[in-house]
């Protein structure tokens, strides 16, 4: 699974560089999230611009990112395509994630 991580102001952002998570690369997010996102800042931006598709193992491996950052740590999203949007809204996952059309309108709300 590649992803890219960069620390800007008081946020981490962390883009996934694939276009699909599933169940084929759930376990590998969740291990190369946890390795990127230890010890780092408050708020980390998980970047899904380039994901087109997503299953539930995916859903599953992104709830349990935000699960395994502990101590006032939390998980919001930007960038959803269409399609994983709308997994995201029939599961009802948009009530439990802040959700942003885009990084920068992440970063505005965030560190505005």
């Amino acid at each position: 699974m590649e992803l890219s991580s960069s620390i800007e102001a008081s946020l981490q952002i962390v883009t996934v560089q694939e276009q699909r998570i599933d169940a084929a690369v759930a376990l590998s997010f969740k291990d190369r999230m946890r390795e990127l996102t230890s010890g780092g800042p408050d708020t980390v931006l998980l970047d899904l611009n380039h994901v087109q598709f997503i299953d539930s193992s995916g859903l599953g491996a992104i709830v349990a990112v935000m699960k395994n950052l502990h101590d006032g740590r939390k998980l919001v999203l930007a960038g959803l395509s269409p399609t994983v949007d709308k997994v995201f809204r029939l599961t009802r996952m948009d009530s439990v994630f802040s959700v942003f059309p885009t990084v920068d309108a992440a970063l505005a709300a965030l560190q505005g």
